[in-house]
Protein backbone atom coordinates (compact mmCIF):
# COMPACT_ATOMS: atom_id res chain seq x y z
CA UNK A 1 0.00 0.00 0.00
CA UNK A 2 1.77 3.12 -0.54
CA UNK A 3 2.44 6.03 1.90
CA UNK A 4 -0.82 8.03 0.93
CA UNK A 5 -2.86 5.49 1.22
CA UNK A 6 -1.85 4.06 4.44
CA UNK A 7 -1.89 7.53 5.95
CA UNK A 8 -5.32 8.13 4.43
CA UNK A 9 -6.34 4.33 5.69
CA UNK A 10 -5.12 5.59 9.36
CA UNK A 11 -6.38 9.07 9.37
CA UNK A 12 -9.98 7.20 8.85
CA UNK A 13 -9.38 4.34 11.34
CA UNK A 14 -8.59 7.48 14.13
CA UNK A 15 -11.74 8.70 12.93
CA UNK A 16 -13.74 5.61 13.67
CA UNK A 17 -12.11 4.80 16.28
CA UNK A 18 -13.42 8.73 17.60
CA UNK A 19 -16.53 8.32 16.64
CA UNK A 20 -17.02 4.86 18.32
CA UNK A 21 -15.79 7.10 21.73
CA UNK A 22 -17.99 10.10 21.20
CA UNK A 23 -21.11 7.47 20.50
CA UNK A 24 -20.28 5.82 24.18
CA UNK A 25 -20.32 9.01 25.98
CA UNK A 26 -23.31 10.27 24.54
CA UNK A 27 -24.74 6.53 25.62
CA UNK A 28 -23.80 7.43 28.81
CA UNK A 29 -24.56 10.56 29.39
CA UNK A 30 -27.87 9.64 28.34
CA UNK A 31 -28.19 6.43 30.90
CA UNK A 32 -27.00 8.38 33.55
CA UNK A 33 -30.06 11.40 32.87
CA UNK A 34 -32.01 8.65 32.55
CA UNK A 35 -31.42 7.11 35.87
CA UNK A 36 -31.66 10.76 37.34
CA UNK A 37 -35.30 11.08 35.89
CA UNK A 38 -36.45 7.55 37.57
CA UNK A 39 -35.28 9.15 40.40
CA UNK A 40 -36.91 12.22 40.91
CA UNK A 41 -40.13 10.55 39.35
CA UNK A 42 -39.98 8.39 42.49
CA UNK A 43 -39.24 11.26 44.62
CA UNK A 44 -42.01 12.98 43.27
CA UNK A 45 -44.61 9.71 44.17
CA UNK A 46 -43.02 9.16 47.65
CA UNK A 47 -43.34 12.77 48.68
CA UNK A 48 -47.01 12.97 47.27
CA UNK A 49 -47.66 9.59 49.56
CA UNK A 50 -45.57 11.64 52.99
CA UNK A 51 -47.75 14.70 51.97
CA UNK A 52 -51.26 12.80 52.55
CA UNK A 53 -49.79 10.80 55.26
CA UNK A 54 -49.44 14.59 56.89
CA UNK A 55 -52.66 15.06 56.34
CA UNK A 56 -54.11 12.61 57.88
CA UNK A 57 -52.46 12.66 61.10
CA UNK A 58 -53.84 16.55 60.70
CA UNK A 59 -56.92 16.02 60.49
CA UNK A 60 -56.98 12.93 63.31
CA UNK A 61 -55.36 15.60 65.75
CA UNK A 62 -57.08 18.61 64.57
CA UNK A 63 -60.62 16.03 65.38
CA UNK A 64 -58.97 15.15 68.74
CA UNK A 65 -58.24 11.83 67.61
CA UNK A 66 -55.41 9.50 68.51
CA UNK A 67 -52.83 9.58 65.63
CA UNK A 68 -49.43 8.65 64.81
CA UNK A 69 -46.40 9.47 62.56
CA UNK A 70 -45.37 6.15 62.14
CA UNK A 71 -46.55 6.25 58.02
CA UNK A 72 -45.38 9.42 57.54
CA UNK A 73 -41.69 8.80 58.86
CA UNK A 74 -42.08 5.29 57.20
CA UNK A 75 -42.49 7.12 53.81
CA UNK A 76 -39.51 9.92 55.07
CA UNK A 77 -37.20 7.25 55.52
CA UNK A 78 -38.40 5.67 51.93
CA UNK A 79 -37.29 8.88 50.19
CA UNK A 80 -34.05 9.32 52.68
CA UNK A 81 -32.72 6.49 51.05
CA UNK A 82 -33.72 7.64 47.61
CA UNK A 83 -31.66 10.76 48.38
CA UNK A 84 -28.74 9.28 49.59
CA UNK A 85 -28.42 8.06 45.91
CA UNK A 86 -28.27 11.89 44.55
CA UNK A 87 -30.03 14.60 42.68
CA UNK A 88 -33.13 14.59 45.41
CA UNK A 89 -33.66 16.18 48.78
CA UNK A 90 -34.10 14.87 51.99
CA UNK A 91 -36.98 15.12 54.34
CA UNK A 92 -37.12 15.40 58.08
CA UNK A 93 -38.58 13.30 60.55
CA UNK A 94 -42.04 14.25 61.84
CA UNK A 95 -43.13 14.32 65.41
CA UNK A 96 -46.36 13.66 67.05
CA UNK A 97 -45.37 17.16 68.41
CA UNK A 98 -45.08 18.94 65.17
CA UNK A 99 -48.46 18.10 64.03
CA UNK A 100 -49.79 19.04 67.40
CA UNK A 101 -48.05 22.40 67.42
CA UNK A 102 -49.25 22.72 63.44
CA UNK A 103 -52.61 21.92 64.40
CA UNK A 104 -52.57 24.33 67.66
CA UNK A 105 -51.31 27.11 64.90
CA UNK A 106 -54.06 26.54 62.47
CA UNK A 107 -56.58 27.22 65.57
Amino acid sequence: MPSGDRNRHNRLIVKEKERNEIMSVHKEISKHSNMQNQLVQQFMKLDERREKAIDEAVQLCSAGKPFTTDHVNQVTNEINALARRGVVPQRKLVTTEMVEEYVARLK
